[in-house]
Parts: structure tokens; sequence; C-alpha cells
């Protein structure tokens, strides 16, 4: 799980006489991912496409064209069909005859209707105003200006001008004229709050006007509907057979391409690309059964999990022109094997890496991510990068430890049995393999979090868990672990970021031992252990040093007390710390890792503070556990209210669940109440407190997600990620088509 599907370099050597029955089988199989033939070997060229390729790519277009005209999507498919050359020739004609026809159509009406409403929207105001359209233009003497604004204002701008003036209103729309210029007048008003509309020089009553246009409008509408109509009903008609006709072309194109990644003389072809190793024999077999012995297939290589990705060739094969009988005549028509015999191969010229070289290059494999039951979480492997074939794949390690941090985090079950049932949600509901991942991601994290919430003992911020079941049933104090909120119990709280640094030490550990391992196989044992066995030496030597008792009076108890015994130790081991000696054997390791980076990359040894900052950013954990159990308990504080009582080793707090202050304070000496709780408070900030704790839940249930989630998933890419992933490793795409609306048939 850790690496990716070994993967082998196949080459096909053989005449251009199979070379379309060798595409056909190679499609149909679906496994070779090509690589494109860069030009290096003398008396070769890159292929052609094969004949039919432009016209399947030109009908494509229309087909796609046809597509976006009728809004085919994907679930309108219906049964997978066969396509024939002939109906695509008919059909596809006749669809777009009639598509073409009812979109242009479609688009005349559209335009009617956009210029009818816009006089529409013009006609308006004279409307409102009520004056017959041939009374507000034609005079020769008298100039009017229509717009909307203030009558008031127009009234007083016009008082300025010497000359006989009248204005009408109505409804904001404002009529003025005057014995004057048009220009005058049109000054004049510029002064008011006054924006003017062109007269339209139409007669008779607007209202009349507007009346016809709506009834245009209406019109136009219907037809606009009806056409609507017609082409949904051509849609349904059609987009199976125009789902089916663009994977037929897609199919027929991509195949007519394919020979431009081979490399071609005038009589052979010779093509490469990387399968995954274990159905090398299968591969091998399909082209035997396709065009018999008339090719040549041969393993070229099996990729070592080296940073190149190379290893020795298992059998090399001679590519030049006088092996493959190129410009020869030595490849005949009938099919005759281009290859050349083994016995007279020549070997090619080997690399520096133990490969040989190949008609790509150095092409690194493509990568197959192999990890089973994580796989969904491959979703944020990939929000960094597809790994390295080189690298190890970190998936495995991101599923068994995100959730982990996540549910520790919130750790309640109510809140575990929403994120399990919205993940659930989005597995059924949701046809895209990225949400379906996400969905998963979602709900394994709900069950880690319902998991830590039933050993916290808490359902929506409250102990119900830990009262019925792990005290009424089990018989124990308290529930197994607590998040350490109350005084009493804030040993808890010191616990957490003790053991959620003692997780950092862990990850990164593990992280730096992946490192190591690929280091090794890049580098050698000797650059390896300068690289990154100085970082592992200096990690564990540090925290060797901080969990001794060398110079113990200045570290903080919490330290020797948390895994001690006694009141403050949270889980008791009887651990009081490493003796003094196993301190100064810590500080050992520290300056012998800073030795080695200063032989080795001693440009990194200003970093070494890392090895502490990187382990206490693990500290964010148990501080984002805190602050949220904080905010459900506030939530909650205010619906319930609280109380606390003394004990030996500080105040514990109870919420009020089924009896009032009062109760509490007859029934619990020395009890002081925190907050009476809304529930207590009377019927009307009762049913405010629902309203409260309904929100407050869903505020704590939002944010828990988003800073649970961002702080975990931090720590995955910066921190674990960082010290040996780089995430840059090429998608596996092979050759071929999976058929969702074709026959298997169809090419």
């Amino acid at each position: 799980m850790f690496r990716p599907k070994r993967m082998s370099k196949v080459s096909v050597t053989g005449s251009k006489a199979v070379m379309d029955d060798v595409i056909e089988t190679v499609h149909d199989l679906h496994l070779v991912h090509f690589t494109d033939y860069d030009g290096r070997w003398e008396g070769f060229d890159n292929g052609n496409p094969m004949e039919g390729g432009d016209e399947a790519s030109e009908k494509l277009v229309t087909v796609r064209s046809l597509k976006s005209i009728l809004g085919v999507e994907p679930e309108d498919a219906g049964p997978s069909r066969i396509v024939t050359d002939e109906t695509l020739e008919t059909e596809l004609e006749e669809i777009r005859t009639e598509a073409n026809e009812l979109d242009d159509e479609r688009t005349e009406t559209e335009s009617e209707l956009r210029e009818v409403e816009e006089e529409i929207a013009a006609m308006d105001p004279f409307a409102t105003l009520g004056i017959d359209l041939d009374l507000l233009w034609g005079y020769d003497s008298l100039s009017v200006a229509v717009g909307e604004g203030s009558a008031d204002g127009v009234e007083r701008a016009l008082a300025d001008l010497d000359v006989a003036t009248q204005v009408f209103a109505e409804d904001g729309v404002v009529a003025a004229f005057a014995r004057t210029d048009e220009d005058t007048l049109q000054s004049a008003v510029v002064e008011a709050d006054f924006t003017a509309i062109d007269v339209p020089h139409e007669e008779g009553d607007p209202q009349d006007v507007l009346a016809e246009l709506e009834h245009r409008e209406q019109k136009l509408e219907s037809k606009l509907d009806t056409v609507e109509d017609r082409l949904e009903e051509l849609r349904y008609d059609v987009a199976g057979f125009l789902l089916a006709a663009e994977e037929k072309l897609s199919i027929r194109a991509r195949k007519a391409e394919a020979p431009l990644s081979f490399a071609t003389t005038e009589n052979a072809f010779v093509a490469e690309g990387w399968i995954p190793s274990e159905r090398a024999d299968e591969f091998e077999r399909a082209l035997a059964d396709a065009v018999d012995d008339h090719v040549d297939v041969e393993e070229l290589e099996v990729a070592e999990y080296d940073r190149h990705g190379h290893a020795a060739t298992t059998e090399a094969v001679d590519h030049t022109p006088e092996a493959t009988g190129a410009g020869t005549g030595g490849v005949e028509e009938e099919g005759a094997t281009a290859a050349a015999d083994e016995d007279e191969a020549e070997p090619q010229t080997a690399r520096t890496d133990g490969g040989t070289v190949t008609m790509g290059g150095d092409d690194d494999p493509p990568v197959i991510q192999d990890n089973g039951v994580s796989q969904p979480f491959e979703l944020l492997t990939k929000a960094v990068g597809r790994p390295n074939y080189s690298e190890f794949d970190p998936t495995l390690i991101l599923f068994l430890t995100f959730p982990l941090m996540f549910g520790f985090i919130i750790g309640d079950v109510g809140y575990g049995l929403i994120y399990t049932g919205v993940g659930y949600y989005m597995i059924r509901n949701y046809d895209s393999d990225a949400f379906k991942n996400f969905g998963v991601i979602t709900a394994v994290c709900g069950v880690a979090t319902a998991i830590f919430g039933f050993l916290y003992g808490e359902i929506f911020g409250l102990h119900l868990v830990a009262s019925q079941f792990w005290e009424g049933v089990v018989g124990l104090n308290h529930a197994p672990i607590e998040k350490g909120l109350s005084p009493a119990t804030s040993y808890w709280a010191n616990t957490w970021f003790l053991v959620t640094a003692l997780f950092g030490l862990l990850h990164l550990n593990t992280a730096y031992v992946l490192e190591f391992v690929e280091n090794v196989s890049l580098h050698g044992v000797k650059e390896a252990i300068l690289e990154t066995g100085s970082w592992i030496l200096a990690l564990n030597g540090l925290w060797i040093f901080i969990f001794s008792r060398l110079f113990d009076g200045a570290k903080p108890d919490l330290l020797f007390e948390t895994f001690d015994e006694g009141h403050a130790a949270a889980f008791e081991l009887g651990f009081a710390g490493f003796p003094a000696e196993i301190g100064w054997v810590g500080l050992g390791m520290v300056g012998l890792g800073m030795a080695l980076l200063a032989i080795g990359p001693v440009h990194e040894l200003i970093e070494i503070h890392v090895v502490l900052a990187h382990t206490l950013s693990y500290l964010r954990i148990a501080a984002v556990l805190l602050a949220k159990a904080g905010m459900a308990f506030a939530v909650n504080l205010l619906f319930w209210g609280a109380y606390e009582i003394p004990t030996e080793y500080g105040a514990e707090w109870h919420f009020m669940l089924t009896y009032g202050p009062e109760y509490a304070l007859e029934h619990y000496e020395g009890a002081a109440i925190l907050f009476p709780g809304m529930v207590h408070m009377g019927p009307a900030m009762a049913v405010f407190g629902v309203f409260v704790l309904i929100v407050g839940n869903l505020v704590v249930l939002i944010l828990g997600v988003t800073s649970s989630g961002i702080q975990s998933i931090r720590l995955e890419f910066f921190e674990f990620f960082e010290k040996f992933y780089e995430g840059n490793g090429t998608a596996y795409q092979p050759f071929g088509t999976e058929r969702t609306y074709t026959a298997d048939d169809q090419s």
C-alpha cells in the first residue's frame, strides 16, 4: 500500500500492415500508457493519423455543438446502443438541421422579445403620465421635455425663464412645456431633479400603445415557449443518440491519433508505453491472439522504486532501421514481423541509472495508487499532488491519522453521528467520485468522533454517556478519559498537551523514517544517514532530554506527573522521567545529529530548531480540543445551567438537567450556581433558550468541522508531508475508453 503498482515498459514492434489491428486491440484493453516518440532514432518519424480521423473530429465538433444547443446531460442517455456509420451520416444531419432551425427560431424570437420589452419599458412612463403621444412633439414654437423627477423642482427651474410654461406630472413622471427653443428648455430642467426621457414619435393614447406592446410580448413569449418545448422534445428524442455518437466519434478520433505517438518508417512501427507489471502476460497474449506473430512484444524494463523509476532492461530490443526493415523492404505487407532476431540484435546504449535508451527518453513511470480500503483518502493526498513512482504513498498513514486527530479533537457521540450521517448522504446521493470519496472521509471522521465521544462520555457536550454507561453500567467513577474543563479535572487538559506532543513525535519519526528509506534507495546508506539520520537523532535526542530528570527544576512538572502515579496522573504508568544520565545521552544524540548535518547538508543546520518547533506544533490538537469543548460547555451552560461543588482537588461542575438551582443548593453541600439556566427561568426564557441551544450546537458543529479539519490537515501537509513527499507524479492514463453509451463492438 505504501508503493504504487509496479509498472513495466513494453515495446510493440511490427509491420504497418497490422498497425490498425494492434491499435484496436490495445484500445480495447485500456491498458497501455503510451510514451510519445521524441524523434531520437535515425530513420524513424512520428506516425501520421489514421484515415478517417479528421472526419471523425469534424463530426465530433458537430455532435458537441448539438449537445450544447439542446442541453443534453449524461443522465439523459438511456440504455447503451449501437451507432452505425450509416446512422451517423443520416440521423446526425437530420438532427443538425432541425436543431439549428429551432435554435435560429429561438434566437430570433428572443431578440424580438428583448426589443418589445425595451419598448414597453420606454412606453411605461408615458402611460403613467396619461398625455396623448402626439401632444408631446411636433410643435414649431413650443418645446417639450419629458422625464422622471420632481414636479416642484421643474417648476422652480422654469420660473427663471421669461416665457410661458406649463408643467404636468403624474407619479413621478413630469412633462414640461415652454414657449422657447429646445436647448433653452433642456438647460433649464438640468438644474432640477429631472432625468429626461426620449419622446417616441407616435400618436394616440400611450395606454393603447402599451397594451398593444404587451400583447405582442405575450405572443412572443408563447412562441418562445413553443420553440423551447420543441427543443426539449427533440432533446429527449436524440439525447441517447448524441451521447453514443460522441463516444463513438471520440474513440475513433483517439484511435486515429494514436500513431502520432509511434516511431514509424515506411513499412514498420514501434510503440512503447507503460503497463502494470502484473498484466504484462495478459497484454502479450491479447496481441498474439489479435495478430498472431506479426508483432514482437517485449517487456523492456520493470521499473524499480528509485528516484528515476527505471531498472535494467529484461531484453533489449534493437530498433535500428536495419533490424526493423525500414526502407529495405524487409517488412512485407502481409504482416511479417519487423523485429530483428535476438542473436543479431545490438543492445541499446546503457543508461547511467541502469535503464535503457528508449523511444521516449527519460520518461518516469505513471502512477497507479494501490490503497485498498484507504483509497478514498487519496483525495486528500492529491490535494498536495499525486505521489511520484519512487515515493512512498502516504495515503494509508493519512487514513490512520487524520480521522484519529479529527475525532480526538471533537470527541462527541452526537456530533459524530451527525458527521457520519452527512457522509453517508453524500455517498448515496452524489455520482461524482470526488464527492463520494469526500463522503467516505466525512463518515470515517464521524465514526472516529463518535468513538472518542463514547470514551469521553459526551453527547452534544453533556456527560450523559458517562453517567448512564460508564458510571451506571460499568461502575467507573468517570468516563475512561475526560477533556479537563473543570478545576477538579484540569490535569486531563495538561495530559492532552503532553499526549499530542508525543503523537507529533511519533508522526514526525514516521515521516523521517520514510525519507530515510527513500534516501537509501536514491543515494545509499551514507547519504541517508547524513541527510535524514541526522534529523532522527536530533529529534529523538531532544525529547529524550526533555523527558529526563536532567535540569528537572527548569522543566514543568506535568512532564513527570502525567504518566506517574497519584491524582495528577491521568495514566498511572509509573513513569516519572528518564534518569539524568539518559538526558545526557539525549543531548549527545542532538550533538551527533548536528555534527552529521555539518558534514553533509550543512545549510540545514540553521533549521535545527524545527525538531522542537514542529513537535510543539501538534499542541494545536489539544488547544482546539479544549476550545471546542469550552464552546459546547458554554452553550449547555446557558440553556441547562450549572453549579459547582468543592472537592479535595478543586471544584466540580455539573449541569442541571432534571432539576433547578434551588434543588442543587438544597441537596449539594457547598454548591454554588454558575448560571441558573434559561430552561429554569420561566416559559419565555425557556423558549428562547431552545433557540440558543439549537443555534449554539450548530455553531459548535460547524466550527468543530472547520477548526479540527483545518488543523489536522495542516499537520499532515506541512509537518508530515514536507519531510519526504514531493507529489509531482504522472497520472496513469491508459489508451482506451470506458464505454458508457455504446455497445462493446463499436469503434
